[in-house]
C-alpha cells in the first residue's frame, strides 16, 4: 500500500469514526462542502476561510474532492465534534473554533491552528481536557 493509500484509509478511518463527521459525507465517502456550508449557515467562501483553504477550493467541484481540502474541511468537523455537546451546539462549537484563544497553545484559536496546518495540537488539547488536565 502506497503512503498515499495509507493516509486516505487513516481519515476514511478517522471519519467513519465520528457519526457527526459521517453525517456530512456523500455516498463516496467524501464530505460534501457544501452540507457543511449550508449546515452552519456559511457562504462557501466562509467556509473556505475558516478552514484556510481558497475560495476556488471550495467553489470548484473538481478541487473540493481533493485531499487538501477534504483534509482541512475533515479536521474543523472533527473539532466541533468534540466540543459541541459542552460548548452548547454545533453553532456554539463553531463560535469557539473561530474566536476562542487557547492560552496553551500560544493564544491562538483552533482556527487559526487548523490553517496552519496544526489540528493535530487542538485534538491532543481537547484529548487533555477530556482526560481531566488544565487548559
Amino acid at each position: 500500500m502506497s503512503q498515499a493509500q495509507v493516509k486516505r484509509t487513516s481519515r476514511q478511518g478517522r471519519r467513519a469514526g465520528s457519526p457527526f463527521v459521517a453525517g456530512f459525507m456523500d455516498k463516496s465517502g467524501m464530505v460534501d462542502v457544501e452540507r457543511v456550508a449550508n449546515a452552519f449557515r456559511m457562504t462557501k467562501g466562509q467556509l473556505a476561510e475558516t478552514a484556510g483553504l481558497g475560495v476556488a477550493t471550495i467553489s470548484k467541484s473538481d478541487r473540493r474532492a481533493a485531499p487538501r481540502t477534504q483534509t482541512r474541511v475533515t479536521e474543523v468537523l472533527e473539532i466541533i465534534s468534540r466540543v459541541r455537546d459542552w460548548a452548547g451546539g454545533e453553532a456554539q462549537a463553531m463560535a469557539w473554533y473561530r474566536s476562542q484563544p487557547i492560552p496553551a497553545l500560544d493564544g491562538r484559536t483552533p482556527e487559526a491552528l487548523v490553517k496552519s496546518g496544526k489540528a493535530g495540537a487542538v485534538r491532543d488539547y481537547l484529548d487533555h481536557l477530556a482526560l481531566g488536565g488544565f487548559a
